[in-house]
């Protein structure tokens, strides 16, 4: 059929964002080694050791999804009223403790996730889970945008029986709506473990606005995002 530019430049964006993983890696070595005088083979600040899972707090709740790429998903949820904070990391696997490269590989079962914990006397499960199908496509199977393979399926995980009728009502609701032109495909299994992400992936977002995936990739998504759920965002966000 020949050659399909618009095939080819899609795995260049996903391969892309792997590059830029290193990328920010590289940096911070270099300016450890360079004026730190950090001893070769010394850790360069923790970049690659993996987030700590907090303990919620007396009366938090914790909630999981994944919705492609976390670094969009996790700015997107941790901007709502009543989430104090989300971690990012991998779930609906096999593979204990994986790493990034592991998941990106396909063979540990993992998606990229985002753990929120959140205080359900301000916002409700309900709502989490409306934020979440505004935060990605949930109809794209097994990739979002740019991003291909399992590691980006749309998935979410229940703790309760109440959680899975919650997230299958709304999926009913959604389609109904017509609001996607495709039926949601997320995955809506049983909550079984949750692995943190090394400690780069954490509120990537935010200090890295100047990458090139994030402006063209991971910005339109949250903007959509802060539009739609305007009413439920934190004040410093409802612009």
């Amino acid at each position: 059929m020949g050659y399909n530019c618009f095939k080819d430049n899609r795995k260049h964006l996903s391969d892309f964002k792997l590059t830029v993983f290193y990328e920010t890696i590289f940096l911070n070595v270099f300016w450890v080694l360079s004026f730190a005088g950090v001893a070769k083979g010394q850790s360069s600040g923790g970049g690659n050791d993996f987030a700590p899972l907090p303990k919620p707090k007396a009366g938090e709740a914790v909630a999981t999804f994944g919705g492609g790429c976390f670094w969009s998903v996790s700015e997107a949820m941790s901007e709502l009223k009543g989430v104090d904070k989300v971690i990012s990391g991998y779930a609906g696997g096999t593979t204990k403790n994986p790493t990034y490269d592991q998941v990106a590989s396909q063979t540990t079962g993992h998606a990229e996730c985002s753990q929120i914990y959140y205080d359900p006397k301000v916002i409700s499960f309900t709502t989490l889970v409306n934020a979440f199908f505004f935060a990605h496509d949930p109809t794209e199977l097994n990739r979002q945008g740019p991003d291909e393979g399992t590691d980006y399926r749309s998935i979410a995980f229940y703790r309760t029986p109440e959680e899975k009728n919650i997230l299958l009502g709304l999926i009913k609701k959604i389609n109904k709506s017509k609001h996607y032109p495709k039926a949601i495909v997320t995955q809506v299994v049983p909550f079984t473990a949750f692995y943190g992400a090394e400690n780069y992936h954490q509120g990537y977002y935010r200090v890295n606005g100047d990458k090139t995936y994030i402006r063209q990739v991971s910005k339109p998504k949250v903007m959509k995002f802060r539009k739609v759920m305007n009413a439920e965002l934190k004040p410093e966000f409802q612009k």
